[in-house]
């Protein structure tokens, strides 16, 4: 289902002849063979909105994901690897950044640094970091004595390459389940940013367009239930794959 959603998002110019931010018909049209799922209050068709809105969610959930990822890594890893001062200090600045609500703290940086959807992505990356860290920290933690860590030392194998060549791809599954599953958490992030008006608006965002829907929830109920819709369907789906990843890469998964 994620693949299928995925394309229809890829495809989006392809699958309407709409553009999601003109007019395409009458204002407030219920669903009909033109309009599928119907228009909004300027006209604009609300299929395409919700084709277009799509593939921004998913960059945005993917791209958020794969920065967390990183910045997990380079913090967990070492606290993980080297323990004491460094372990302290990694890992109370991990704490520090877990406890803050991440609402809060993407509304103040996208206020910052502008409403655009690359700084949108780096926000939602910068603060979704904290459980790929602790998790990536406590394998490291159970494999920095493993016979071939210690025998890696013993030749003289430098602490960067240990790192990177002989922890880093033994310790990385569960980081990449918890990565996939930070999907749905970026996507609905992004959603609630749209939502309050803190997103591109030169970018088609499923959470402006339920915005722009709430005056209309009663008399126009196509603009919100759809997009709404959707972005239940797009969490759902990417925490699926999550779980199959997960139960793919668990050594205890029974066969």
């Amino acid at each position: 289902m994620t693949l299928a959603l995925v394309a229809v998002a890829v495809l989006a110019p392809f699958l309407t002849p709409y553009h999601p931010l003109r007019g395409a018909g009458p204002a407030l049209s219920p669903p009909t063979p033109a309009h599928p799922f119907g228009t909004d209050d300027l006209g604009r068709d609300v299929l395409a909105g919700i084709l277009y809105g799509s593939r921004t969610s998913l960059l945005v959930g993917f791209s958020a994901s794969m920065i967390s990822l990183v910045i997990g890594v380079v913090v967990g890893a070492p606290a993980g690897y080297f323990g004491g001062i460094v372990d302290d200090l990694l890992t109370r600045v991990t704490e520090l950044f877990q406890v803050i609500p991440r609402i809060f703290l993407a509304i103040l940086l996208v206020a910052l640094f502008g409403q655009t959807l690359v700084v949108t992505v780096v926000a939602i990356g910068a603060l979704s970091w904290p459980p790929s860290a602790r998790l990536l920290r406590a394998e490291f933690l159970s494999k920095r004595r493993a016979d071939y860590v210690l025998a890696a030392r013993a030749v003289g194998v430098r602490t960067f390459r240990i790192i990177t060549r002989q922890i880093l791809p033994n310790a990385l599954a569960p980081v990449v389940v918890s990565a996939s599953l930070n999907v749905g958490g970026a996507i609905l992030l992004e959603a609630g940013l749209a939502f309050l008006g803190l997103s591109d608006p030169n970018q088609v965002s499923l959470g402006r367009t339920l915005q722009g829907a709430m005056q209309f929830i009663q008399s126009a109920w196509w603009i919100s239930v759809f997009p709404g819709l959707t972005v239940a369907i797009l969490v759902i789906a990417v925490n699926l794959v999550g779980d199959g990843i997960n139960d793919s890469l668990n050594p205890r998964r029974s066969h």
